[in-house]
This record gives structure tokens, sequence and C-alpha cells, in this order.
């Protein structure tokens, strides 16, 4: 991808979900959709692993779903043999409430600082 800002090439949505094969975002069923030149979007299913006792999607897993997307984004744009990104803060509000179907996530740089990220 010419001008993108991801420091590993070939990146395949499908390789990039197996790579969370142990983690919270497996369990969640969490999948990386689409790789852009800036962007990277993930699916989470509302299921019974995501809701609240009442039927609606738990704010928690909302913010995993915002966590694993922007913490898997950040490090892509990081020599691994050099440096790793993990989060610093994350704040969520939950508006409308969601039933069934798929929620989607999609990382975007603000800013990609020498030692921050937004």
């Amino acid at each position: 991808m010419p001008g993108a800002i991801w420091q590993r090439s070939g990146l395949d949505p499908e390789q990039l979900t197996l790579g969370e094969a142990n983690s919270l975002a497996a369990h969640l069923g969490i999948v990386i959709t689409e790789v852009g030149e800036d962007f990277l979007t993930a699916t989470m299913p509302v299921d019974a692993r995501t809701v609240q006792p009442h039927g609606r999607l738990h704010g928690g897993a909302s913010v995993a779903l915002a966590e694993t997307v922007g913490s898997l984004a950040a490090n892509l744009t990081l020599d691994p043999a050099r440096q790793i990104a993990v989060g610093l803060d994350i704040n969520a509000n939950h508006v409308r409430p969601v039933k069934q179907g798929l929620v989607m996530a999609t990382a975007r740089p603000e800013a990609l600082g020498r030692t921050t990220q937004v």
C-alpha cells in the first residue's frame, strides 16, 4: 500500500484476526474486516458474549472493541523489534442501545507522535 502508515506490508484482515486468537478479542468474536492506507476496521457480534443481562450491548464490550482496534492499528505503525503500543486512556459514551447484529469500529490516527499516538 503506497503511502500507507503501516510498518508491515501485506496486511491481511484474516491473518490479523488469527493473531488475536488467544485474547479477549477472540472471546468476544471480534473480526478484523478491512485494512486501508490509514485505517483498520473490525466488527463484533451483539450476542450472548457481548450483551448485558437486559439484552443490550454491554458498554465494556464496546470499549473492548475500541481498545482492540486502536491498539492493533497503533502497533502496526511501529517497528515491533523496537516498540510496542499499549492503551493509555479511553472514554466512551453509549448513546443508543444495540440489541442485535454487528457493531463496527474503525481506527484512524489523529496524530502519530514519537512517543504517543491519538
